[in-house]
């Protein structure tokens, strides 16, 4: 199912240093609203669609949200790269740092780590796909608050691409649900 491409799905090239930007970042990397939960309750949810159309749309969707972990990994990373311990206890970043080092580690820009709580399949595709409608304007909201938070055009530009994204993966459940309800799925 899956094919392994040596590039990010969007470019990420970040030259300057910004551990705070990094921080509120794992917001989108394993929060509640965030890449993480959107690609597993996708995958998950495909199962339990009525047919083909629906399943294919929640695989691709599903797959492409592991893209975007991938990207803001990236952002992480390079947001992060050569900080010293002081830098990162400055930015917040000491209790991830305590229990990871320099890995990334899915949570929150809070610390919480991430739990497939966030997420909930119940079978009916109508309202599996409400869900994931709403999960995408979240992501979409969280999105432009982080753009507002910095200035950095290097970051501002891939958190762009992936809030068009939402607004493309809205659109797609939202014309499922359409047609679904259209003949008749309950």
């Amino acid at each position: 199912m899956f094919k392994f491409e040596k590039k990010l799905q969007y470019p990420v090239n970040i030259k300057n240093k910004d551990l705070k930007m990094a921080k509120v970042l794992y917001e989108q990397y394993g929060g509640s609203n965030g890449e993480a939960a959107a690609a597993l309750r996708y995958l998950n949810q495909r199962y339990t669609m009525p047919d083909n159309r629906g399943k294919a749309l929640l695989s691709e969707i599903g797959t492409e949200e592991l893209s975007h972990i991938e990207i803001l990994a990236t952002m992480i990373y390079q947001l992060t790269k050569d900080a010293t311990v002081e830098e990162l206890k400055e930015a917040g970043l000491m209790t991830n740092y305590a229990a990871h080092g320099k890995d990334l580690y899915f949570n929150d820009a809070n610390g919480v780590p991430f739990t497939a709580a966030y997420f909930a399949g119940v079978g009916d595709p109508l309202a599996d796909l409400s869900e994931n409608m709403a999960a995408e304007q979240k992501a979409r909201a969280v999105y432009e608050n982080l753009i507002d938070l910095t200035t950095d055009k290097d970051v501002i530009d891939p958190l762009l691409w992936l809030r068009q994204r939402e607004i493309v993966h809205f659109t797609r459940f939202k014309e499922l649900y359409d047609y679904y309800k259209s003949i008749g799925i309950k």
